[in-house]
């Protein structure tokens, strides 16, 4: 009997996906989201990626500064080579109706600083921004007696052009989808199939195609 061994894989890594709804993958009916997408791909390419999906729907920066590093210690040790991505934002731009929004710009800027900052000192980093949110559907109410919520993509656009900022100031690559998606005539459509504000698979499998054609994923992935 033949044994036929699996090809040689080219690269081994651990890469932790750090942020909210749309990193865990919310709304997507196949479970996968834009992580899994990304993840399917580059196994496809040869390389041997072990994914930590960390998002928490929900989550604003206030809540990953605080979690984030203890999260991403436990799966990356010393000599695993170890990857982050990052992508927020989007629960900090919110408005909780009757109490402003959620996290105000300058905090929200101060606590991206925090993480990126501390992150880029220790792992290789990417980070991706948020995205746009439709302004007409309702956010689901995820829990009995939770606030109503709303969204503005113009303040959304406020937080990825800080964010953007930050990014260069810490010389982290950043990916901005807020602009390409707020121009992409298919992404009203996608997003309110979903539940307003996460998007359906397809949505995802649109998000996974930016971030698989970004240079600095295929530079850094392939650096891995």
């Amino acid at each position: 009997m033949t044994v036929v061994f699996p090809p040689q894989r080219r690269s081994f890594s651990r890469i932790c996906f750090i942020g909210d709804a749309f990193t865990v993958g919310a709304g997507d009916e196949t479970g996968l989201g834009w992580v899994g997408r990304v993840v399917q791909a580059e196994w496809a390419r040869n390389h041997d990626v072990t994914a930590y999906n960390l998002g928490i729907r929900a989550d604003s920066t206030r809540a990953i500064r605080r979690r984030w590093r203890a999260e991403c210690e436990a799966r990356l040790p010393g000599g695993s080579n170890g990857r982050l991505v990052f992508m927020f934002g989007g629960n900090d731009a919110k408005e909780v109706v009757g109490s402003g929004v959620e996290v105000p710009l300058e905090e929200s800027v101060d606590n991206a600083r925090a993480i990126l900052s501390e992150a880029v000192a220790w792992c290789p980093a990417l980070w991706i921004s948020l995205i746009p949110m439709s302004e007409t559907k309702p956010y689901p109410r995820l829990l009995p007696g939770s606030p109503e919520y709303r969204f503005d993509n113009r303040r959304q656009a406020q937080y990825t052009q800080r964010y953007a900022e930050v990014a260069e100031e810490l010389g982290v690559p950043f990916l901005d989808v807020h602009t390409a998606l707020m121009q992409d005539l298919d992404w009203e459509q996608l997003t309110q199939a979903g539940d307003g504000s996460n998007p359906n698979a397809q949505g995802y499998a649109k998000l996974a195609g930016f971030i698989l054609s970004w240079p600095a994923w295929r530079v850094w992935f392939e650096a891995s």
